[in-house]
């Protein structure tokens, strides 16, 4: 949809602080997500229904296995300024607390327990590369990434064991399969259900 650039060096400090602002100060229609990846300041459409389904089938599985502590956000902001990124996942997974002592707008990545993104045909790019190493920077156990726009047909894939900015693939299969989801959600999520998405 549209994007705006600030020119920093770095996302520490003030730069950090005026992209941040910008972000907030961003009129988009409702319902659209910005975010802010790589220093730029993104405008995303509404998802889709098939998006919207498969987040409710997915949220609806993690609900029975997590902790009555933690929450599954739809619009939560996880920022990395070590990355000039501040996303707003299709679902993070987080204590309660963290977002009751942050305040504000976001939490810090890194509090987050796990981090859901399904593609949409305008950001599949985002999700799989950008996004998926701001987590794995920020240490996010967990990345869970739908991709209904893979090149050889619809896949899901899990990643873990962040290191650095790449996370270690533990588990890749197309919709249809079953995807085990390891401590502390010891859940094996089934994807029949995204096939009719």
């Amino acid at each position: 949809m549209s994007a705006l650039t600030v020119d920093h060096s770095t996302a520490n400090g003030h730069e950090w602080d005026d992209l941040v602002r910008i972000w907030r100060e961003t009129d988009a229609p409702e319902g659209c997500k910005v975010e802010i990846i790589e220093g730029i300041v993104t405008v995303a459409p509404p998802p889709s229904n098939a998006h919207n389904d498969i987040a409710d089938l997915v949220q609806r599985a993690l609900y029975e296995v997590i902790p009555r502590n933690w929450g599954i956000y739809q619009t939560l902001g996880t920022a990395v300024p070590s990355r000039d990124g501040l996303y707003i996942p299709d679902l993070a997974v987080a204590p309660r607390q963290v977002l009751r002592s942050e305040g504000g707008n976001f939490i810090p990545a890194s509090a987050a327990e796990l981090v859901v993104e399904i593609t949409s045909k305008s950001n599949a790019a985002h999700d799989r590369i950008k996004k998926a190493a701001g987590c794995a920077q920020a240490a996010v156990p967990l990345y869970l990434l739908i991709d209904g726009w893979a090149p050889g047909g619809p896949t899901i894939t899990l990643y873990g064991e962040p290191r650095g900015d790449a996370y270690r693939v533990l588990h890749a299969g197309k919709f249809g399969e079953q995807i085990e989801l390891p401590e502390p959600f010891s859940l094996k999520l089934d994807t029949d259900e995204f096939l009719a998405s």
